[in-house]
């Protein structure tokens, strides 16, 4: 049953004497604690698992944890070690209360998924290209990430070790995803260049076995700017786009964070790609116990200066710093003074910003994301709006502000905003929910899916 696109029906657990959630991302760790106290309701002799990045908050900071156990990192031993087990289910229970967190690094060989339990592909994300919709399957060549970026979850669990998955599992998942209909990629690494020989293999692989495919991966800037003499081949392969955690405009908050780039590098990249023919995906993370208003100007200014308007969804401009327990920022002392209590709901600290003008405005384009995405609103609608709201914030000195020109043409893209490639899904790991996720997860009538 996947929650992101279908309401929960309890009649379908109601047979189960086990329930495992795959928990990869925070706004699926918090559906999936709504949607287990809703089963332990109708069924509370039942075992609970979560499985995935973000499973050990179950329980964290002594809070009470929901599930009998909780496996992050290479999960699937540990979770096909916890099914093996399944006796009755009050045993079954008792068995894991004692080792209820754990994560599990230790694993060398990857089995094929079981992509047909899962809903067909037509009911996904789609690739979104010059008026073009193609079925989209994503896949993984890596796990973890060699970087220790204070804010990421990644490190956390991972600690700066990867696990590479074999080229013949991944091609082998390929090509069952292009069985199911998949015409485009979406390669899910942290780092898709972590390890860039391997990587440089998969996609070799790949597209010589299935020449007509297009893709996208995930890179750090630095990694964009160190392999550049990659990008031309990857284009040539097949690749549309590249997401890449710009995350702010202040060279001060990029230092705290520990990204490993400068506001120039993001500048760069942005050359570098587009010379290769590839389009720029950038993260963003505009509000931060740091930022001021003129960072979340200057943040609005650069994706104007480097023609990215097109190319930013809205929810980037809403994201919020997530500071969960484990998070390298609270051991690193940039947060000292500054978070408030833990907040088991929201698994995370608490902060406020030191301009309340910026709390204000993180509601109020919170609210604009939602509606430009119900609504379909078009790139530079959903950018005139946020630097409204931006202006209006921030008073005169912000009034006076005009949007920049891109004058650099090694920066502009050779396609209009409209036909830039993107996904049509557009939310974020680190996003809350929303209203529309959260009904979907609540037991009762059957809701509409809202849209992310």
């Amino acid at each position: 049953m996947d929650l992101s696109i279908d309401p929960l029906d309890l009649d379908v657990v109601e047979w189960a004497d086990a329930v495992a959630f795959s928990v990869p991302m925070h706004t699926a760790m918090r559906l999936a604690r709504t949607a287990c106290s809703e089963i332990r309701a109708r069924r509370p002799d039942a075992a609970v698992c979560f499985y995935g990045l973000y499973a050990g908050l179950d329980g964290a900071m002594g809070t009470t944890p929901l599930a009998d156990s909780a496996i992050a990192g290479e999960y699937e031993p540990g979770l096909l070690q916890w099914v093996d087990a399944l006796g009755p289910a009050g045993a079954l229970r008792r068995a894991h209360r004692g080792d209820h967190a754990f994560v599990s690094l230790g694993r060398g060989r990857f089995g094929l998924p079981a992509r047909d339990l899962l809903p067909g592909l037509d009911r996904y994300a789609r690739l979104a290209a010059a008026g073009d919709l193609r079925l989209v399957g994503y896949v993984e060549a890596s796990h973890g990430c060699a970087h220790r970026c204070r804010h990421c979850p990644v490190p956390v669990v991972y600690d700066g070790r990867t696990r590479l998955v074999g080229v013949d599992a991944v091609l082998a998942d390929v090509a069952q995803l292009v069985d199911m209909g998949a015409r485009h990629l979406t390669f899910g690494d942290a780092d898709f260049l972590n390890g860039p020989h391997h990587a440089r293999r998969v996609v070799d692989a790949v597209h010589g076995a299935f020449p007509s495919l297009t893709f996208d991966v995930t890179a750090k800037v630095e990694h964009v700017l160190r392999h550049r003499e990659l990008w031309r081949g990857l284009a040539a392969a097949g690749c549309v786009f590249v997401v890449s955690a710009f995350e702010s405009a202040s060279d001060a908050i990029l230092a705290l964070l520990d990204k490993g780039h400068r506001v120039a590098d993001e500048v760069e990249a942005v050359g570098v790609l587009r010379a290769a023919g590839i389009e720029p995906r950038p993260s963003l993370l505009p509000f931060t116990p740091w930022s001021t208003a003129g960072d979340v100007l200057d943040l609005l200014d650069l994706v104007a200066r480097c023609d990215l308007i097109g190319n930013v969804d809205p929810v980037q401009f809403a994201i919020r710093l997530l500071v969960p327990p484990g998070s390298l920022l609270l051991s690193c002392g940039a947060l000292t003074g500054r978070v408030g209590r833990y907040d088991d709901e929201h698994l995370g600290w608490t902060w406020s910003a030191p301009d309340p003008r910026l709390d204000r405005l993180h509601d109020d384009l919170t609210a604009i994301a939602a509606r430009a995405g119900a609504e379909e609103w078009s790139p530079a609608h959903a950018y005139d709006e946020v630097r409204a709201h931006a202006v209006a914030a921030f008073g005169p000195d912000a009034r006076r502000r005009r949007t920049p020109p891109c004058p650099d043409p090694r920066l502009r893209s050779g396609l209009g905003p409209e036909e830039r490639p993107r996904l049509t899904e557009s939310w974020f790991c680190c996003a809350e929910p929303n209203d529309a996720q959260v009904v979907t997860v609540r037991a009762g009538p059957a809701a509409p899916v809202g849209g992310c």
